[in-house]
């Protein structure tokens, strides 16, 4: 009988661990030297977010759990927060509920469209200045107009997040809605006048931004489709495609349009699209892309810049979580505004 019931107790204290949350603290350190021809000067930058993160699952019962991620950006090169204007957690603070229904969470992150979209860029959403993800890739949009400047562009805050199960294992649908809540925006002249701007400081948004993307991926190919409008009803969409015609390289492309008609009185349109490509050689990866960025009416108006960017890049594994790398990109936007760009560092991931 004292056999049985210590057994039971045991079986109950190992069912309660079982539930307890899961705690993982994570983290990126990348840092390197890069120079720039039309400013002469040699620096210490980074190619990738530096981050510390923390996320967390709690095992509800009957295939539900709780999750949690809150991820701090900050700088290699002397250890401040990542820009001085952007939130303690500028990466994400999100919680939410996990389950046959898919992901539901809360709070702050990258939108649908700018999720799915990285997957579909050869510098896979870093922001390095070789990586097409945070200008070509959008069509030079931004996702949060209305934060205060200097913050992140490719994220929503005040929003909620849906992400539904990979459907037949081949389809999943992302969904994400802000609510209209400034964001301590400065004044945005748009249609308006100094005087009497279209969205003065700290105003609330006319419209709810949102953000919805769709994937297919079945064997060796995958594409997406996505649009998005934002705060100040910026409309942009975008499609893609990867295609893996051998395990180790990775071809795509993709194409998007913005669209600011209700903010800008002239040449609303810019139109953008890139090819890139994925080579694993050894312990080594070949990065390459070239695209273009056109504004609407550039033919016929020598004043609109038109963006042109090659971009090579190679990194070298030391272990399956650090490597070494080395990038270089010439952008034209015009003659007088042209530029290349080199850079050689180490991305270390705990």
């Amino acid at each position: 009988m004292k056999k049985s019931l210590l057994a039971l107790a045991l079986m109950g204290a190992f069912s309660v661990a079982q539930a307890q949350s899961s705690v993982t603290i994570y983290g990126t350190l990348d840092a390197g030297v890069s120079r720039r021809t039309d400013t002469d000067v040699t620096a210490v930058g980074k190619r990738d977010n530096n981050k510390l993160g923390f996320r967390g699952v709690e095992d509800l019962g009957s295939g539900l759990k709780a999750l949690f991620q809150l991820e701090i950006r900050y700088e290699p090169d002397t250890g401040v927060i990542e820009s001085t204007v952007r939130p303690l957690f500028q990466g994400q603070s999100r919680v939410g509920l996990q389950g046959d229904f898919g992901t539901i969470r809360l709070g702050r992150g990258l939108t649908a469209f700018q999720e799915t979209s990285t997957f579909y860029e050869p510098w896979s959403g870093m922001p390095a200045v070789a990586g097409y993800q945070t200008d070509l890739q959008v069509a030079g949009y931004t996702s949060d107009p209305m934060s205060v400047a200097g913050n992140s562009l490719n994220r929503f805050s005040n929003a909620v997040f849906y992400n539904s199960p990979v459907i037949g294992g081949i389809f999943q649908l992302n969904l994400t809605v802000a609510t209209k809540e400034a964001n301590n925006n400065p004044v945005i002249i748009g249609r308006g006048t100094a005087a009497a701007p279209q969205f003065p400081a700290n105003s609330m948004a006319p419209v709810n931004p949102y953000s919805i993307s769709a994937t297919v991926t079945q064997g060796p190919f995958s594409a997406y489709g996505a649009y998005e409008r934002n705060a100040v009803s910026t409309k942009l969409w975008s499609v893609g495609a990867y295609f893996k015609p051998i395990p180790d390289l990775k071809l795509m492309g993709s194409y998007q349009r913005q669209d600011q008609d209700y903010s800008v009185p002239l040449n609303p349109i810019t139109k953008a699209w890139l090819l890139g490509l994925n080579y694993n050689v050894g312990p080594g990866l070949i990065r390459a892309g070239f695209g273009r960025k056109t504004p609407d009416n550039v033919l016929n108006s020598p004043a609109i810049a038109k963006t042109k960017q090659f971009s090579l890049g190679y990194d070298y594994n030391l272990s399956p979580r650090t490597y070494l790398y080395v990038d270089g990109t010439r952008k034209k936007i015009t003659p007088a505004a042209t530029f290349n760009f080199y850079s050689v560092g180490i991305h270390h991931n705990f």
